[in-house]
């Protein structure tokens, strides 16, 4: 069987879909060595890094940006199908193409812009989101990060449940409470951390609900005092837009300037030692396909507050503190019942620990070649 897999995403390994992508790949030559990989990439990414071994490299004519990408997507992405002569065409995200030589494996990690439209207000962005909707549809097999996601798109995309395999994402193994832990004094001085801290790390648009952490500080920062203030990592976009309303802004309405530690976009070899370090862990998302960070700070041996919603049930368990999405009261005590009481966040480090273990990429390697051969027997 040979795979031609869609890499637009593979020069952006920091992204969900680059991430997504380069950890699958190698995973799928450690089940399958003896199947036919070829990772098709846009002309922009000639010289591609970390590609595994044994994965052939091909490449398509694109220009970049929106337009560009589009058109690798619905042109240069298929032709180079047909030209390879492939079995399987593997989008490893929701891009997928509305003809190609090959059965179609489409990966949606997410459908956002189906369930808040905000993520589809403009024109094009909802041209774009109708087309990959209806690509969607065409597809011999779909792939999914979570149950809720898998959920999400019968209800949204109309697609057959029974064609949906879910695939659990998984923390990568630098993520551990001790391995690679000699690097922690320097992250801590690189950063200027304190000893007691609570981390935020993502994105900002409006579904991370950072407010809401915020919001929960209003009570913990006079609670804790400066010492443990909430930290939060992340590259910061252009404030003040519909999808990202000025945080900074807001820190100072709601006065906890003191409490709040802004430390920027964080290189992806300080993560680890960046969860290791923190006291507790806040993800206050409402709406994820997945939602790793939770994953890599309880592989860490760092507790999770988080949204109570169903894939934070279905990723977290018991192994988390879930709180109520519009209650920054209940995420406020969640937050200080970890930091003050030793028995309840021994307790959830261990959970979140045991948890961390239930998820591997050979795992979700394995699932992705029987949604392979369920593709090619159009099962």
């Amino acid at each position: 069987m040979h795979i031609a897999l869609n890499g637009w995403f593979w020069d952006q390994p920091h992204t969900g879909s680059g991430q997504y992508l380069r950890h699958l790949l190698p995973a799928l030559r450690r089940v399958a060595p003896d199947m036919q990989f070829t990772l098709v990439l846009p002309s922009h990414i000639a010289q591609p890094d970390a590609v595994p071994d044994g994965v052939a490299v091909a490449h398509g004519s694109a220009g970049g940006g929106k337009v560009g990408k589009v058109l690798f997507e619905q042109r240069a992405y298929p032709a180079a199908v047909k030209r390879l002569k492939a079995d399987i065409a593997h989008v490893p995200y929701w891009g997928p193409p509305l003809t190609v030589d090959a059965k179609l494996v489409v990966s949606i990690l997410d459908i956002i812009p189906l369930l808040i439209p905000d993520y589809a207000a403009s024109f094009g962005a909802r041209l774009y989101t109708s087309l990959v909707t209806a690509s969607a549809r065409g597809a011999a097999h779909v792939l999914t990060l979570s149950n809720a996601a898998k959920a999400d798109i019968v209800q949204r995309i109309g697609y057959p449940a029974r064609q949906i395999t879910v695939t659990h994402l998984a923390a990568d193994e630098r993520f551990h409470p001790r391995l690679g832990a000699e690097r922690d004094a320097a992250v801590k001085a690189k950063y200027q951390l304190p000893d007691r801290f609570v981390l935020y790390i993502g994105g900002f648009d409006v579904r991370k609900q950072v407010n809401r952490a915020m919001l929960a500080y209003t009570y913990v920062g006079p609670a804790e005092g400066q010492d443990t203030p909430l930290v939060i990592a992340g590259r910061e976009p252009k404030w003040a837009k519909p999808m990202f309303p000025d945080l900074r802004d807001y820190a100072k309405t709601l006065q906890i300037e003191d409490y709040v530690q802004w430390i920027g976009y964080v290189d992806e070899e300080d993560k680890p030692a960046l969860y290791r370090l923190a006291s507790v862990f806040v993800y206050p998302s409402i709406a994820e396909g997945f939602g790793l960070p939770v994953l890599e700070a309880m592989a860490s041996g760092t507790p999770v507050v988080a949204c109570d919603i169903p894939v934070m049930r279905e990723v977290c368990g018991d192994a988390a503190y879930l709180v109520p999405p519009d209650s920054e009261r209940q995420m406020a005590a969640a937050i200080l019942a970890l930091l003050l009481q030793n028995p309840l966040r021994e307790q959830m480090i261990q959970r979140g620990l045991g948890q961390a273990t239930r998820y591997s990429y050979r795992k979700a390697a394995k699932e992705t070649l029987s949604a392979y051969e369920r593709a090619m027997r159009g099962t």
